[in-house]
């Protein structure tokens, strides 16, 4: 199978693409970030997906798969940038698809695209539609992309499309959005809230998208593996202090004194949980997750013990 990623350089990306390699498949990968230890057998170019070269990618790599890895949230990219890269993308690699008679696109979005507030039912299902944009305007983008590679499913029968779901990524690299809320040395939380946080191992991601590439299903999947934990047993088993403030002062002291940068949607997710039901993932494609929820934290802390700064820094899901 020659399978396309594009967003390769990110962490999950790259396991994805040795684990593809490793077993037996042609795969290339399409991001701006270059990945310069790429191995060999891995074609990568650094083109944007929004330009011709990245269509130019397609038509001579002609890929039976299309993995769309490459939107980015408002930790990294901020305004109508992030809107052209997240929703321009996804328009264009879903356009090359169509074009190059591609069988499979897989779109990786975020289960943040259910919104969370004190109206929000605690578990999410695939058939609810998106909530409480009005008061996390930063995601608009991400769900837009959302709904647009959801409805490819009927825009384009002959295309097989996955939409996936993912929960919060936790690893060594410590990439992702939790990743980098856990980096520092301390973790704000708004006064009197402890929401559930639910998150998969790095590892048990890629293995998620490679079961969903052997699969094939069609249709909109939450992805989710071991049980929530509230914020502050995350901290705790991470090494990590908190620091509850009312959401005034909090609003204030984001991004200063080592406590990380936030867009003011987003302290809403620091009140109010987002849990994905996933049964319909794991019936479709037989995944369970390796790591529980403990495992997966120490994990991460091994690599940044403490609050420190080692390990791989980046941009994705």
């Amino acid at each position: 199978m020659k399978v396309l990623i594009c967003g390769i350089s990110g962490a999950i990306a790259r396991k994805l693409a040795l684990t593809l390699l490793e077993k037996g498949h042609q795969v290339a990968g399409i991001d701006v970030r270059p990945w310069r230890s790429a191995p060999p057998g891995v074609e990568v170019h650094t083109v944007d997906l929004r330009k011709r070269a990245a269509e130019d990618v397609f038509r001579k790599f002609r890929p039976n798969a299309v993995v769309h890895m490459a939107t980015v949230t408002s930790l990294v990219v901020s305004g109508e940038e992030r809107y052209r890269i997240n929703l321009g993308g996804t328009q264009a690699v879903f356009e090359h698809c169509r074009a190059y008679d591609v069988e499979h696109c897989v779109f990786v979005g975020r289960h943040t695209y259910y919104g969370a507030g004190p109206d929000v039912a605690l578990y999410h299902t695939e058939n609810e539609p998106p909530h409480a944009l009005g008061k996390f305007p930063e995601l608009s983008d991400l769900v837009a992309a959302d709904l647009f590679a959801a409805n490819a499913l009927w825009r384009l029968p002959q295309l097989c499309t996955s939409v996936l779901r993912i929960c919060y990524t936790l690893g060594p690299s410590g990439q992702g959005t939790l990743g980098t809320f856990l980096r520092g040395r301390a973790v704000p939380m708004v006064f009197g809230f402890d929401p559930l946080f639910q998150f998969l191992h790095e590892d048990d991601v890629a293995q998620a998208l490679l079961l969903t590439l052997e699969k094939r299903p069609r249709g909109v999947f939450n992805v989710a593996g071991p049980q929530p934990l509230p914020l502050t047993n995350v901290a705790r088993e991470a090494g990590r202090m908190t620091i509850p403030l009312p959401e005034f002062a909090l609003a204030l002291a984001l991004g200063r004194g080592g406590l990380p940068s936030l867009s003011s949607g987003a302290v809403q997710h620091l009140k109010y949980p987002v849990v994905i039901d996933a049964k319909v993932f794991k019936k479709a494609v037989g995944f369970d997750h390796r790591y529980d929820e403990l495992e997966t934290i120490r994990d991460f802390a091994r690599a940044f013990p403490s609050g420190g700064q080692t390990g791989t820094h980046g941009m994705t899901s």
